[in-house]
C-alpha cells in the first residue's frame, strides 16, 4: 500500500464550499478508481482552517493515475481560490 497525507490550509470563510468539493472528490476516488482504497477528510470544529487527508492506494502508480483523473482535476481548479497552503507527503510504505 501507498499512503498520501494532505494538509490544507483554507481560508475559514470558505470551508463549507471547499469541503462539498473535497468530499466529492473523496467519493469519487473510492468508487471509480480500483487503485484507491480509502480517502478519510478530517476536521476538527476548533481548527476551521485546516483540512487533512488521509488516502490508500495501492501503489505510486495508482496515486499517479489519481492525479490524471477528471474529478482530481475538476476539484483542483474549483478548489484553488479558497486553498493558502497545502503539504502533501507521500509514504511508500504502509504496515497495518
Amino acid at each position: 500500500m501507498y499512503a498520501v497525507t494532505v494538509c490544507f490550509e483554507i481560508k475559514p470563510e470558505t470551508a463549507s464550499a471547499f469541503l462539498d468539493l473535497i468530499r466529492q472528490n473523496a467519493r469519487a476516488s473510492v468508487r471509480d478508481e480500483p487503485g484507491c482504497h480509502q480517502f478519510d477528510v478530517c476536521t476538527d470544529p476548533d481548527s476551521p482552517g485546516e483540512v487533512f487527508l488521509y488516502e490508500l492506494y495501492d501503489d505510486r502508480a495508482a496515486f499517479a493515475a489519481h492525479m490524471t483523473t477528471a474529478h482530481f482535476i475538476s476539484f483542483e481548479a474549483a478548489s484553488a481560490p479558497f486553498v493558502v497552503a497545502k503539504a502533501v507527503r507521500c509514504y511508500a510504505e504502509v504496515h497495518q
